[in-house]
């Protein structure tokens, strides 16, 4: 009796080693996903104020009063810099009174004609002169006019070039004006990129982009993107897209970076999950399970990477089926035994969602 029951623990011993040993041999098996799908690409940028120009000065003189500070937000219209308005006031002076002294020339003149006491030739020789007069009046008046140095839009002032009592010269640099209301973002695609973008876009369905800032950070409001470069750059075969991004919180400034995401559209998508890839020298390769439970390892050409998975862009077949796990334990021409899952039950598993 006592070796009746040695006996079966020792078979039932050996059945369990049997069938553990058989589990841990079961390799698991999947095929790629053929599907319509979508991905993000992410584009280096350079970020610009809508306008951002230069504030120079258009006269000659002493800079006298500055009354704005950098980083400032200024309104359309302000006063920012003065320069000493003496000698173009004097100017304007001298030319008002050579105005008001034509004028009175001519209304003598024009009474006499009147009377036929001149000629009519004398009255139009006045009224040219006075004429001449207004004209330096004017030019005398934008002169002094140009001593002030006003915001043509609202914006935030930069940084000053140049120091309060300054001898400015016509053209000096004064300091440079942004305005943020709106940001336009410059990124580079590639050709085939832009003929798929230009494939699908529409003017009633403008391309929305994101952008990642510098602190890996997204930007709380999308962009659209408006306007492309005339042509590509012969060096890179890339060319320039421009979105406009919305930046009520004055958020962005000029000269910013980032990366501008952009979803861009796969047809009839060739998607396998990254864990049953392997890479050797930089290059990637799946293990094919042939029709008689051979494997064999084949290089495979990645066209994108989406979160724990791949775009395969050749190397591999949608009714193929590929190792899924345990690639680490196989070589190349072992036969396993294997169960199959289908793709659409394992890719639903991962992070990224498939249409």
């Amino acid at each position: 009796m006592f070796v009746t029951f040695c006996c079966t623990l020792h078979f039932a011993s050996c059945g369990s080693k049997k069938e553990a040993k058989e589990e841990e041999t079961k390799f698991l098996v999947t095929s790629p996903l053929k599907t319509d799908t979508t991905i993000t690409r992410e584009y280096v940028c350079q970020i610009h104020a809508v306008s951002h120009i230069e504030l120079r000065a258009l006269e000659r003189g002493y800079l006298q009063k500055i009354f704005v500070d950098e980083g400032e937000f200024v309104k359309k219209g302000q006063l920012m810099f003065q320069i000493m308005p003496l000698l173009y006031q004097a100017e304007q002076q001298k030319a008002q009174a050579e105005a008001n002294f034509a004028e009175i020339e001519y209304q003598n003149t024009k009474q006499l004609s009147d009377k036929n006491v001149v000629s009519p030739n004398e009255l139009a020789l006045a009224k040219a002169k006075l004429d001449k007069a207004k004209a330096e009046l004017s030019l005398a008046q934008v002169h002094l006019g140009f001593t002030q140095v006003k915001a043509p839009f609202d914006g935030i002032m930069d940084r000053f070039q140049v120091r309060l009592g300054s001898l400015l010269d016509e053209g000096a640099l004064l300091s440079t004006l942004s305005d943020n209301s709106e940001m336009w973002v410059y990124f580079n695609v590639p050709e085939a990129e832009y003929l798929n973008f230009k494939t699908n876009a529409t003017e009633e369905n403008l391309l929305k982009v994101n952008l990642l800032m510098a602190n890996n950070k997204l930007f709380e409001y999308p962009g659209v993107v408006k306007a492309i470069e005339a042509d590509f750059n012969n060096e890179t075969g890339n060319i320039a897209f421009r979105a406009t991004f919305p930046n009520p919180n004055k958020l962005l400034r000029h000269g910013e970076t980032g990366n501008v995401e952009m979803t861009v559209p796969l047809k009839n998508a060739i998607i396998i999950p990254q864990k049953a890839t392997y890479e050797i020298l930089e290059k990637k390769y799946v293990f094919v399970v042939d029709k008689n439970n051979v494997v064999h390892s084949r290089e495979i050409t990645i066209a994108s990477e989406m979160p724990d998975l791949y775009v395969v862009k050749a190397g591999i077949k949608e009714n193929e089926r590929i190792l899924l796990e345990g690639i680490r334990k196989v070589k190349d021409n072992d036969k396993i035994d294997y169960e199959y899952e289908d793709p659409k039950t394992v890719l639903p598993k991962l992070k990224v969602y498939v249409e």
